[in-house]
């Protein structure tokens, strides 16, 4: 049997940040980083012998309607959460699959607590649920901008692991991936946004803005990565400079905690062998 380039315990080694995050490094990451391919070529088969998995497994999950899967996306802007959901969650039956873009808190959702909406957005039994960013815009924007206190800021950690332990005991399970891009990569992004008339609608003048607060930005990111990575919630951090190994990474981390769950069809209804359907 050939070897498997993307095993378990590579991406547990490159990608997994450990529970309490001891010894993590945002800075340690190469977000450059090819893994054990050479070219794209090489990981095509793999990436698409992955999303076959995915759609044969999220079907069965749909099916058995116990369980729900959340996948969390986090990136600086640029950093591939749109074409992740496009090339890894965009093959996929839409039956069972569900895709949330968070964007800025509207009044209503200001009138309640930061998790208010979020949970409402939760995926439902038998779902694949994508946040295409989420709750943690609380413990990143608002602390760069420092518009809620460091006090706070480390209590909301100690609340959103409980909300997600929450989440993890009444059958929702979590996936958590930030797509680690550099400023270098951020740039060539943001002007290749310019000078495309297909991209020009993403871009916004107020992403030059956050740019400017990138040393913040990863000061932030390590900070929450370390706290709010859990046994029931771990946070993985992918290499998305290349966005063939990104989609590739993606796909392997998602059909892991798939089969890790183990979804089965419901037994079928008593007597159905004694059924027989006329002309």
């Amino acid at each position: 049997m050939p070897r498997d380039p993307l095993s378990a315990k590579l991406i547990r080694k490159r990608c997994l940040v450990p529970p309490g995050g001891k010894g993590f490094r945002l800075a340690g990451i190469d977000a450059d980083e090819r893994g054990p391919f050479a070219a794209k070529l090489d990981a095509q088969a793999g990436f698409e012998a992955d999303i076959a998995r995915i759609d044969q497994l999220q079907e069965v999950l749909y099916a058995e309607g116990r369980r729900a899967l959340l996948v969390v996306l986090q990136a600086m802007d640029t950093g591939g959460k749109d074409g992740v959901v496009r090339s890894v969650f965009g093959p996929l039956s839409p039956l069972g699959v569900q895709v949330v873009n968070f964007k800025k808190p509207t009044p209503a959702e200001m009138a309640h607590d930061y998790l208010w909406r979020v949970h409402q957005q939760v995926p439902a039994k038998g779902y694949l649920g994508v946040f295409n960013r989420s709750h943690y815009e609380e413990v990143l924007v608002v602390r760069v901008h420092e518009w809620v206190t460091r006090q706070e800021i480390e209590s909301r950690y100690d609340q959103i692991n409980a909300f997600e332990r929450y989440l993890d005991e009444n059958g929702v399970a979590i996936v958590k991936i930030f797509l680690h891009i550099s400023k270098d990569e951020q740039r060539a992004r943001l002007e290749a946004r310019l000078q495309d008339p297909t991209k020009q609608w993403k871009f916004d003048a107020g992403d030059l803005s956050e740019r400017s607060r990138w040393d913040d930005y990863m000061e932030a990111y390590e900070a929450m990565l370390r706290a709010c990575s859990t046994t029931w919630a771990p946070w993985h951090v992918v290499p998305a400079n290349r966005k063939w190994y990104r989609n590739a990474l993606v796909a392997r981390i998602v059909r892991e905690r798939l089969e890790a769950l183990a979804p089965r069809y419901p037994e079928p209804s008593p007597g159905l062998g004694a059924i027989t359907i006329d002309d």
